[in-house]
């Protein structure tokens, strides 16, 4: 690259044809006609490693209840299951908030034809994709979830976020499963609903009110709360725990729900029957079914279809003896909105696996706030030898680099690309690693997906005064 700085290209144009930048940077209104909003305004982004990216995201504001709703999604064995759970899962929460009364609206609307009332206002990129020719079975499943609340007494008000996030999350997952084994109108519907529910994905997904933030977490993508400390210093305070074989309280869960002959197999190799890294995600039937159902429901397919088209084959794990051995169930955290509370990071595992919390959190703090702060010289760096004092001072220097970027995801995703030796921005590291052919790049890092939510802090301050 000949310029001085690597460019990073702006919201209508991409890099180049494998290395695609999705930014957004949207501002939200103060006042939605309902409520004051929790959330200033949000930053996202993403970076490919597999061809096609395997990571998704979603934002929307709840348009019959209260808040807004963000999600991160990492997909694996393909991008269809990812795929599918970020343009519905959203729905199936703020559907789950909703009161009986405006439930019984929709019903109607459905009913008689009309236009249903607008559940969701979406913010997506222009490069988002949707799959069209699954729309009306996705909308007919959220419609049975619907009456289904609907026959429940005790729906009268709707669901607080905790129990809709939860609640979502284990339905849609079981929708995607029964798509995958009943008949369908057209081949290629039931080709995409198989191959959605035998690839998977992780979800983290942040519901903000106007009190709080509710995480729900089935993976390993992360939550983690910015927090400005008296001092203008930052601290990161973690709103998930990654489900992976480095969580000894997850290890332990899926242990005690099989038999004690398989404690040594149901993890081996830091991967659940020593294939899958994440210890819980929709779709994956293959960590589901029983082996007889997985045989019947490829078989279903015309015998003309391409296994291998569809990124399916023919796969038992090993030590598949007591299934299911995957859930989704989410892990949900609840934090109560402070005027120190400053933004939000939700990243995909391909942002952790460069940087720690703290060190994002950092990131995006002196993003923000324009300034870098350097912790005093402490009195053992004071006896540092000439050249190590040197050093010292480089990294300093390195830490307290200008922004390039306007966006924070953006300025995230450079770091984690980019970081130098001292801890600041090497440009020659970062245009080696936007330089990979597409075959090797996966070698090297993850898809990565940012959103950095910035939170009113100014409505927290009002209701701690």
């Amino acid at each position: 690259m000949q310029s001085k700085t690597t460019p990073v290209p702006d919201l209508c144009r991409h890099s180049t044809s494998l290395y695609m930048y999705y930014i957004d940077t949207v501002n939200v209104p103060e006042f939605d006609g309902r409520a004051l909003s929790s959330v200033r305004k949000f930053d996202s982004n993403q970076l490919p490693a597999n061809t096609p990216n395997e990571d998704r995201r979603s934002a929307a504001t709840c348009l019959q209840s209260k808040g807004m709703l963000f999600g991160v999604f990492d997909g694996h064995g393909g991008w269809a299951c990812a795929q599918a759970v970020s343009e519905r899962l959203l729905y199936y929460v703020a559907v789950a908030m909703m009161p009986k009364q405006t439930l019984e609206e929709l019903e109607k609307c459905m009913e008689h034809g009309r236009p249903i009332l607008p559940i969701l206002q979406w913010y997506k990129h222009h490069a988002d994709f949707n799959y069209r020719e699954s729309a009306s079975l996705y909308t007919n499943h959220l419609r049975v979830f619907w009456q289904e609340l609907l026959d429940n007494e005790e729906h009268d008000e709707g669901m607080s976020p905790q129990e809709a996030l939860s609640c979502a999350f284990k339905r849609l997952d079981a929708d995607i499963s029964l798509e995958a084994q009943v008949p369908l109108s057209s081949d290629l519907m039931k080709s995409t609903a198989i191959q959605v529910a035998f690839a998977g994905c992780t979800a983290c997904v942040a519901h903000v009110g106007t009190d709080g933030i509710h995480v729900a977490n089935a993976g390993d993508c992360r939550a983690v709360l910015g927090v400005q400390n008296g001092d203008g210093s930052w601290s990161a305070v973690p709103l998930s725990k990654d489900h992976n074989s480095q969580n000894h309280a997850e290890l332990e869960r899926i242990r005690a729900q099989h038999p004690p002959s398989e404690r040594d197999t149901v993890v081996t190799d830091d991967r659940l029957l020593g294939v899958l890294m994440p210890l819980r995600a929709f779709g994956n039937v293959r960590f589901k079914w029983s082996l007889e159902l997985q045989q019947s429901i490829l078989a279903s397919l015309e015998s003309g279809v391409d296994l291998d088209s569809l990124n399916l084959y023919q796969y038992t794990p090993p030590n598949y003896l007591t299934p299911p051995y995957l859930e989704v169930t989410p892990e949900i955290t609840y934090h109560k909105l402070r005027p120190q509370d400053r933004f939000l990071i939700l990243g995909t595992d391909g942002l952790w696996d460069e940087f720690a919390s703290e060190e994002a959190v950092r990131l995006v703090g002196e993003h923000l706030s324009g300034i870098h702060l350097q912790a005093p010289v402490s009195p053992s760096e004071r006896k540092l030898k000439l050249g190590q004092m040197h050093e010292l001072l480089l990294k300093r220097r390195a830490r307290a680099s200008p922004a390039l970027d306007t966006n924070a995801a953006t300025h995230l995703i450079r770091y984690a690309l980019g970081t130098g030796e001292y801890g600041g921005l090497s440009q020659e590291r970062l245009a080696s690693m936007l330089a990979l052919p597409e075959d090797l790049a996966r070698m090297y890092r993850d898809d990565i997906t940012v959103t950095v939510v910035y939170l009113n802090y100014d409505l927290a301050r009002s209701r701690h005064s």
